[in-house]
């Protein structure tokens, strides 16, 4: 009689687009997408309520420590796990980068470009982030051009992510509703909110000039 097969041996096909696309040790989601989407929400519902709480700048802090924890935590998983479509522990953080794939294969499939944005995303602006809410809730001088230099390395992170996908075909989406769902509506934040920080922050930094050249002016008469 042969032997039975392993879990290792085991082919599962994947549900990514394209259909050729080669997975070897791919192993299915063991969470369902509503529990990953509820734990991710009840993530990031706690975040809020505790910078709620506890900060004077509140939706500021709550953006900068949701978004640093992202960068540092989710996406710093996925940069220096390169095989987490084969893990069959369950474990949380590689069931959302599965699901995940379904809006953009190139997350499974590791492209060099999405590895390369996710990465410097996460060992960089991951700790900046972190650092902003620190900055703004003592009110560190610095706090502006801080958030000014991370909000527009979230927009050119993002932009690359999307320009490179157009240029390679736009084709990783499993179907319409995780493209619109997963693809744009999961990075449609970090182009609206870094816009708008950063539009803030250049108006602040170009007021505290215009006050310190008119008190240079003042001195000098």
């Amino acid at each position: 009689m042969a032997e039975s097969q392993t879990s290792q041996d085991v082919v599962h096909p994947h549900p990514y687009v394209p259909r050729d696309l080669n997975l070897p040790g791919y192993i299915p989601c063991f969470l369902s997408q509503s529990n990953i989407l509820s734990i991710y929400a009840s993530f990031t519902i706690s975040v809020f309520a505790v910078t709620w709480i506890f900060s004077v700048d509140r939706l500021l802090i709550f953006w900068w420590a949701f978004t640093g924890l992202t960068h540092f935590i989710l996406e710093g998983y996925f940069a220096f796990t390169p095989e987490f479509y084969k893990d069959n522990t369950g474990f949380y953080l590689a069931e959302v980068w599965k699901e995940y794939s379904k809006g953009d294969s190139r997350y499974a499939a590791r492209d060099a470009g999405v590895v390369t944005v996710e990465g410097l995303t996460a060992v960089l602006e991951g700790p900046a982030s972190l650092l902003a809410v620190y900055a703004i809730a003592t009110g560190k001088p610095y706090s502006y051009i801080l958030q000014f230099a991370v909000s527009l390395g979230q927009l050119y992170g993002t932009a690359v992510y999307f320009i490179t996908a157009i240029l390679e075909g736009d084709n990783f989406s499993t179907n319409s509703f995780y493209y619109y769902a997963y693809y744009i509506g999961a990075n449609f934040s970090w182009i609206v909110i870094p816009s708008i920080i950063s539009i803030r922050c250049w108006r602040k930094i170009v007021a505290a000039v215009q006050v310190q050249n008119q008190t240079k002016k003042t001195k000098v008469r």
